[in-house]
């Protein structure tokens, strides 16, 4: 991402009514201590920069905690990240939280986390990335394993969030297995955790008592994925296991083509799911963005989550 100089002033804060049908005590909820962030990918050519520019001067309205950023497929490649969070810590002067993975070699994630360090980050979200069969030989073979080498390398100076999967990880034989990978990050040094998003707000309720009852206490922040293209969800679905539920998709089939109608409905879908997280003590939400605004920025008004004025100045 090219470093271009923006000069954003945000002035005093907006705080919407609630969308239609939002309950009162999901909105009382949502201007306490919840915390809100979004994920982005780094644009791969100029055409993607652009809109990346744009998405980003919509959502530095809302103050997000901070911006995740993606990596290549796998945690192959961390160039682009690099440099989508050199511009976002310098040119936008906002808190970032770069992926990292376990498919970088040890000599490069130290060189990345030094760099990382030295830009002011403050947050890394550790990953492991494909499975290490298929990605040949690494030094580090888990999330664990990654979440205590930078704990060694930086100890407390970074906080460290790590994923988990309220409907199971697809490479997980069980339910047990899947708490007990959890845990093993959390006491590894996890400061945090971003959930796989879901449809499901039970799912979410029933992971967080189960990880409650074997004593972690991390914040477990449920991931919000916006619906906009059905085609785009029943893929990523498939790939990271996350389930559409029966009536959800009969309706999305129903729709066929029409866009417009995916999204209204996607629209009300994902509110009332933010809106029972919220009001059943979710300590906030992490939206994945895929670069694009306006579905986030919808949610978030329904929500009736607070927005900055801008006012964009540029040098005299």
């Amino acid at each position: 991402m090219a470093r271009t100089k923006r000069n954003i002033t945000v002035t005093d804060t907006v705080v919407p009514q609630p969308g239609r049908g939002l309950r009162p005590v999901a909105h009382l909820r949502a201007h306490c201590s919840a915390r809100y962030s979004f994920e982005l990918f780094p644009p791969r050519d100029e055409a993607q920069q652009l809109t990346l520019e744009s998405t980003l001067e919509k959502l530095l309205l809302l103050k997000p905690e901070y911006f995740s950023v993606t990596f290549g497929a796998g945690g192959s490649t961390f160039g682009p990240t690099l440099a989508t969070v050199r511009a976002l810590t310098v040119d936008y002067c906002t808190p970032c939280a770069p992926h990292l993975s376990c498919g970088a070699r040890i000599a490069e994630i130290d060189t990345l986390l030094d760099t990382y360090r030295d830009l002011g980050v403050e947050r890394i979200v550790a990953l492991r990335g494909d499975h290490p069969e298929r990605r040949g030989h690494r030094e580090l073979k888990q999330a664990a394993d990654l979440v205590a080498h930078i704990r060694r390398r930086l100890g407390d100076e970074i906080a460290v969030e790590v994923a988990c999967y309220p409907e199971f990880h697809p490479e997980s034989p069980d339910p047990e297995s899947e708490l007990r990978y959890f845990k093993n990050k959390v006491e590894a040094g996890a400061s945090g955790a971003l959930t796989q998003y879901f449809f499901n707000a039970d799912a979410y309720f029933r992971f967080v008592d189960d990880a409650a009852a074997l004593g972690i206490t991390i914040p477990i922040v449920p991931g919000i994925m916006p619906v906009t293209n059905f085609a785009r969800l029943a893929r990523f679905s498939t790939l990271c296991g996350a389930e559409i539920p029966r009536w959800m998709l009969k309706r999305l089939e129903a729709y066929d083509n029409d866009g417009a109608a995916v999204r209204a409905f996607g629209e009300e879908v994902v509110t009332r799911l933010c809106e029972r997280l919220l009001a059943g003590g979710a300590p906030g939400l992490h939206f994945y963005t895929l670069n694009r605004a306006n579905a986030t920025l919808k949610l978030w008004r329904n929500l009736g989550l607070p927005m900055a004025r801008r006012r964009q100045s540029t040098p005299g």
